[in-house]
C-alpha cells in the first residue's frame, strides 16, 4: 500500500508538459528494421555469372577431351555427394522432410525423370563438340515451344491456338538465326534438337509431379532425389560408349583440379537458381535467363571465335523478343518498358553525363561484337581468294 501510494504521489506530482522517457530507443529499433540486405541485383548477377561459366567451362573441357557421359556422370556423382552432405550437416535441404517420398513413388516418377534429365544432358553436352556455343544457345530458345507441345500431348494443358501463335515467333527466329549459321553441322543440330525434347519430356513431367501440393519442391531438394537416379544411369552411359577407350591419362590431361573446379561450378548454380527465386521470383530467372543467353552469345565470339552473322543476330532478336512476349504477355511487357523508359529518362535527368558515356560504350561494343562475328567468315573468303593474273 506504501508503495502504490508514493507511486500516486509521483505521478500527480510530474509535470503533465514534462516531456517522458521512452521505455525503448526508436531508433535502434528502426536500424534493427532496417539493415541492408544483400540486392537483388547481386543474385541476379551470381547466377548470370555461374550459368554462363558452367557452359563455357564444359565447352572448354570437352574440347580437350570429347568424353561427354563421364563428364555428365562426374557432374552428377559430385551433385550428390553434395546433397547427401548438406542434408546431413546442415538445414539448408530440411525442406525435404516435407515431401511424402516413398520408394513407390521414387521408381515410377523420380527414375522415368532422372532418365530423361540424363539423356538431355548426355546430348546437349555431345553438341558443344559439333556446334559453336552461340548457335546452341539459339537453338536452345526452341526449349518452351517444345515443352509446351509436350504438356499438351500428355495432355497436362489444353491445347491453345493462339498460344501456339504466340510461339511460332520463336520458330521463325531460330529458323532465320540457322540460316545464317556458319559451322552448321546437321548431326550436332540433330543431338541438340534431341536432348531439347529429351529436356522438354523432363520438365512436363516435373509439372505433372509438382501439380499436387505436397510434392513442392525447390531445385536443391528436387537435385537432392535426382541427383543418385541420374548418376546411375549416366554411369551405365559411361560404360557402354565410353569406358573401354578412356584412360587415366585422358583424365589426367583434362586435370583433377579441373574437373573438380568444373563440377563446382555446376553444383554452385543449383544453389544460386535457389537463392535467386527465395530472394526475387520466378518472373526474374526468366528476365536473368534472356539476359544470360546474349551474353553468353557475345562471350562465346569473344573467347571461342565462334563467328555470329547478321542473319543470325536478326534472327536471334526475333526469337527472344517471341520469348519474352510469350513468358510475360503484352500488357506486362509494355508495362516494363514504359517503366523502364521512365527510369531512363530519370537517370539521364540526373546523370547526363553517364547516360551519354553508357549509349556512347553500348555502341562501341555492339560495333565491336558485330565486326568480330563478320570477321571470321570474311577473313575465310579473303584468304582463299587469289587474284588473277595478268
Amino acid at each position: 500500500m506504501d508503495e502504490k501510494k508514493e507511486r500516486m504521489f509521483e505521478e500527480k506530482g510530474r509535470d503533465a508538459s514534462a516531456p517522458v522517457l521512452p521505455i525503448h530507443n526508436p531508433l535502434s529499433e528502426k536500424s534493427e528494421s532496417q539493415k541492408p540486405g544483400i540486392p537483388a541485383a547481386v543474385y541476379i548477377a551470381v547466377w548470370i555469372a555461374l550459368s554462363s561459366s558452367v557452359i563455357l567451362f564444359n565447352k572448354w573441357v570437352l574440347d580437350k577431351k570429347q568424353f561427354t557421359a563421364f563428364l555428365t556422370t562426374w557432374h552428377l556423382l559430385f551433385a550428390t555427394i553434395m546433397t547427401q552432405l548438406l542434408a546431413r550437416f546442415t538445414r539448408v535441404l530440411d525442406s525435404r522432410k516435407n515431401v511424402p517420398m516413398t520408394g513407390r513413388v521414387y521408381i515410377r516418377a523420380i527414375v522415368p525423370i532422372g532418365m530423361f534429365f540424363s539423356l538431355s544432358l548426355i546430348c546437349s553436352n555431345i553438341s558443344y563438340i559439333y556446334l559453336s556455343v552461340s548457335f546452341i544457345q539459339m537453338l536452345k530458345a526452341t526449349t518452351p515451344v517444345a515443352v509446351l507441345i509436350t504438356t499438351w500431348f500428355l495432355g497436362l494443358a489444353p491445347p491453345s491456338m493462339k498460344t501456339l501463335g504466340n510461339v511460332s515467333i520463336i520458330v521463325f527466329g531460330v529458323i532465320v538465326a540457322s540460316v545464317g549459321e556458319i559451322k552448321f553441322v546437321l548431326f550436332g543440330v540433330l543431338i541438340q534438337i534431341a536432348g531439347i525434347l529429351f529436356e522438354a519430356i523432363r520438365l512436363a513431367m516435373v509439372q505433372g509431379l509438382l501439380s499436387g501440393s505436397e510434392f513442392k519442391m525447390d531445385p536443391l531438394v528436387s537435385l537432392y532425389y535426382f541427383a543418385p537416379a541420374c548418376a546411375t544411369m549416366n554411369f551405365m552411359v559411361f560404360l557402354v560408349m565410353e569406358l573401354p577407350t578412356i584412360t587415366m591419362e585422358d583424365i589426367t590431361r583434362v586435370g583433377y583440379s579441373t574437373l573438380f573446379a568444373n563440377a563446382s561450378v555446376a553444383f554452385a548454380l543449383n544453389v544460386a537458381v535457389v537463392l535467386l527465386i527465395g530472394k526475387t521470383s520466378s518472373l526474374v530467372l526468366t528476365l536473368s535467363g534472356v539476359l544470360k543467353d546474349i551474353l553468353l552469345v557475345m562471350a562465346s565470339m569473344l573467347l571461342f571465335h565462334d563467328p555470329v552473322t547478321p542473319l543470325q543476330a536478326i534472327g536471334y532478336s526475333i526469337a527472344l523478343g517471341g520469348l519474352m512476349y510469350y513468358k510475360l504477355g503484352g500488357d506486362k511487357m509494355k508495362e516494363y518498358i514504359h517503366q523502364g523508359s521512365n527510369v531512363w529518362a530519370d537517370y539521364g535527368n540526373r546523370h547526363p553525363i553517364m547516360r551519354k558515356l553508357i549509349v556512347f560504350g553500348s555502341v562501341i561494343l555492339g560495333m565491336f561484337v558485330l565486326i568480330s562475328g563478320i570477321a571470321p567468315r570474311y577473313g575465310t573468303e579473303w584468304q582463299t581468294w587469289t587474284p588473277s593474273s595478268h
